[in-house]
């Protein structure tokens, strides 16, 4: 549409959401791939989606590796149909943002953030911390990959900060690589 704003009525409007189905397959193979190339332990469950009662329940996938200074992973799959993706302790990720007529998200774009995100995740490109500042503590987080940085903060309570900075947040922490399982000679190597 150019520079011309989106007729108001589109922002209300989805016409077609199983236009984002793709996101669950494409996540389903990712995170196939990811389970047999890393030493992670994968976990399923269904949960409420944001862990309140009453919040509709979603499958969750988590990958926790195996070694304690490499960062977890999880991917719910919500009705919509839709991704949240949490990397580490709190750099978040949906997919899509919104979903209505007017943002008009491509979802083979979206598929590709996924990749690009996750796999900057995995070679250890995601830094998290908590930084105290006059109005409270926040939480931060820094993802580098190939060709992109991208930051996110968000607010804690106090609590909230005691236990991330008792867990080690106090400084800035650079989640490692994940470790790759005993290479497969015959295997090719990763698409990333």
């Amino acid at each position: 549409m150019g520079d011309v704003d989106p007729p108001p009525e589109t922002y209300l409007r989805v016409t077609d959401p199983g236009r984002f189905d793709l996101l669950h397959d494409a996540a389903e193979v990712l995170l196939d791939e990811l389970t047999e190339r890393y030493t992670v332990e994968r976990r399923e469950t269904t949960e409420p989606f944001e862990g309140r009662a009453g919040d509709p329940q979603v499958r969750i996938v988590r990958l926790i590796p195996r070694s304690p200074v490499a960062g977890p992973l999880a991917v719910a799959f919500t009705d919509f149909p839709g991704l949240a993706v949490r990397l580490g302790r709190w750099h978040e990720l949906a997919l899509p943002v919104c979903g209505c007529d007017a943002c008009d998200e491509d979802p083979k774009q979206l598929v590709d953030d996924l990749h690009r995100e996750i796999y900057a995740h995995v070679e250890g490109g995601l830094w998290e911390g908590v930084r105290r500042r006059l109005s409270g503590s926040r939480w931060e987080t820094r993802l580098i990959g190939p060709d992109f940085s991208q930051g996110r903060s968000g607010q804690l309570s106090g609590r909230q900060a005691r236990a991330a900075r008792r867990e080690g947040f106090a400084a800035a922490v650079r989640w490692a690589p994940w470790n790759r399982r005993a290479a497969d000679p015959t295997e090719p190597p990763p698409l990333y």
